[in-house]
């Protein structure tokens, strides 16, 4: 028996997981949601200090490479990107950032007014539930869950600090 859908979405990631749910939320359409890998429970996603082993691994990244890059002497570059349920995200060391609100409003500057970072503040914090609680500038009752590192380490406190030298 063949199987009809109204959408069609390729990739279990962030984007594709929530493209599904909110679709799927009207019980009048039909979604298929495809992956290529697998679960990503293993310890190499779950646990954030082997995130390593699973950038560069084919069972977790599609190794993708850029091509040489003549400003930086030629080298190759590798781009990892999540073959996993939960794409990319699973495979970053469970980092979740934004970009700079001066990256959004400087797209708006060269003629995408609807890229400010004001535009874009309520889809992101309509996206996100975030732990410490909504706030102007965070959301509370989106399906990305957000929180805070758990417990505090050297390197936790490093990147923190790094962070916010660079203004962010």
């Amino acid at each position: 028996m063949r199987e009809s859908f109204d959408y069609v979405i390729v990739g279990a990631g962030s984007a594709g997981s929530v493209m599904a749910n909110r679709l799927s939320a009207d019980p009048s359409c039909r979604v298929l949601l495809l992956e290529a890998g697998g679960s990503d429970r293993g310890f190499r996603i779950q646990m954030p200090a082997a995130f390593s082993m699973a950038m560069g691994s084919p069972a977790y990244d599609w190794c993708y490479q850029s091509e040489t890059e003549p400003g930086l002497d030629d080298r190759i570059i590798s781009y990892p990107r999540g073959k996993v349920l939960g794409g990319s995200s699973s495979i970053n060391a469970m980092c979740f950032t934004r970009g700079h609100p001066d990256d959004y409003d400087q797209w708006a500057g060269n003629g995408l007014p609807n890229w400010s970072y004001a535009h874009c503040l309520p889809y992101f914090k309509k996206m996100e539930t975030f732990e410490g609680g909504a706030d102007s500038y965070r959301g509370r009752e989106g399906p990305l869950h957000v929180s805070a590192p758990k417990a505090s380490s050297v390197l936790t406190e490093a990147f923190i600090d790094a962070c916010e030298q660079a203004g962010n």
